[in-house]
């Protein structure tokens, strides 16, 4: 009964969407600034890090240049993920009309002591003029600067998409909760004018109604309307709505299941649907990171292998550079992108977003991306995890799990 109920409060697949896969900050910031730039009523952005670095800045310039024009900009920002740089944009957006959110923020010392700080907001999102949207996992920060490990020759494996169509009304809606959530419930719109002098303000209006409408950025390629569904998970009534899409999908794998994940330690009902669907023939791969970045997630991730293995799932670690794509690609016409890893943060704490998308074509360009990393990854062999030492590390990392749980406040069994 819990289940079917869960199912009814799904996002619906919407039809009629133009969905298109970008790889990287490379392919999504010049799309991001060209639609922000050809704005003509607002602009809505989340992410967990907005950096202070150069194609960082570049954007938050963008995002300036536009609410100069009088475009109305919401930014909000993870309090904890943007830490580092919230000083440096604060002091960027000083001045402006840009509303600047920040969700849970961590600057002063008695932040820390408060109740729920582990419960990060994680969505990488963009709406602008209620017409386009960019949904996926890519960090507001060069794909080639990493904030511990510095610069890197290599960019991240990250993975966004650019939507229009009828779907772009969900993600508009989702991102909105979560600006006025970090709003504090304050009435945005007088607390914008609020910043701005009254020259300025008759300024904007009489430049609006000089400059009549805009122009939309030109679109990219055209693309063959396809069905999607924008997947959020919160901690009200969608707690797990991505994990059950992750479920279903492998449930209903025939052929092939294809999963890319830096962070990867899955509760019960993923591991399940894994393994029952390498044991009816199902081939089952598994893309994680292998340049780490964070040990004792990879830890976590390895203490599985065995485990896996065991039914027949294929694991491979990606050695180029840092994994940080969260994307999945199921029997050929099924597939993921978005920003929740597999892991506890993500399924039970993390504010995070996905989009699924039915649809062979979309799905093939994305399995052609994890073949092409796959092709320079290396295959866990037989004898990683295994022996007395492995069962150690498995029952180490379920306790630690099962702890952080419990002080995170989750709810429900991993």
């Amino acid at each position: 009964m819990r289940r079917s109920r869960h199912r009814r409060r799904d996002a619906g697949f919407v039809g009629g969407n133009q969905v298109e896969l970008l790889r990287g900050g490379d392919q999504l910031f010049p799309r991001m600034q060209a639609a922000i730039a050809a704005a003509h009523t607002e602009v809505w952005l989340a992410t967990y890090i907005f950096h202070d670095d150069p194609t960082s800045l570049a954007l938050a310039d963008a995002l300036i240049s536009a609410d100069r024009r009088g475009v109305r900009v919401r930014l909000v920002i993870d309090g904890f993920g943007s830490n580092a740089s919230l000083r440096a944009l604060r002091q960027r957006f000083a001045g402006s009309g840009v509303a600047l959110a920040v969700f849970r923020p961590m600057d002063r010392w008695w932040h820390w002591l408060q109740p729920g700080q582990l419960r990060r907001l994680h969505q990488k999102l963009c709406v602008v003029d209620g017409e386009q949207a960019f949904v996926g996992g890519i960090n507001v920060i060069d794909d080639r600067l990493d904030l511990h490990h510095g610069r890197t020759e290599l960019p991240r494996l990250d993975f966004a998409v650019q939507l229009r169509g009828g779907l772009v009304a969900d993600v508009a809606q989702g991102l909105r909760s979560i600006w006025s959530r970090a709003w504090l419930g304050r009435d945005f719109d007088d607390a914008l004018l609020d910043y701005l002098p009254l020259r300025r303000r008759l300024g904007l209006w009489l430049g609006q109604l000089w400059r009549g409408p805009q122009r939309l950025a030109a679109p990219g390629p055209r693309l063959r309307p396809v069905s999607a569904a924008f997947v959020m998970r919160d901690n009200l009534r969608r707690r797990r709505t991505i994990e059950h899409a992750y479920v279903d999908a492998i449930r209903a794998a025939r052929a092939r299941v294809d999963l890319v994940c830096p962070y990867f330690y899955p509760g019960h009902r993923i591991r399940l649907a894994l393994r029952r669907a390498a044991d009816r023939g199902v081939r089952v791969r598994l893309l994680l990171q292998g340049k780490v970045d964070y040990r004792i997630a990879a830890w976590a991730a390895e203490a599985l292998y065995v485990e896996l293995r065991a039914h027949g799932v294929e694991i491979y670690e990606y050695t180029p550079a840092f994994l940080h794509a969260k994307v999945a690609v199921v029997d050929g016409h099924w597939a993921t992108v978005g920003s929740s890893n597999i892991d506890p943060l993500s399924l039970l704490l993390n504010l995070e977003a996905n989009v699924v998308v039915r649809d062979a074509p979309f799905a093939r360009r994305l399995e052609g991306e994890i073949e092409t990393a796959l092709a320079v990854s290396a295959r866990v062999g037989e004898h990683r995890g295994t022996g007395w030492r492995a069962m150690l590390h498995r029952a180490v990392v379920a306790w630690f799990a099962y702890v952080f749980l419990r002080v995170a406040g989750a709810a429900g069994r991993y």
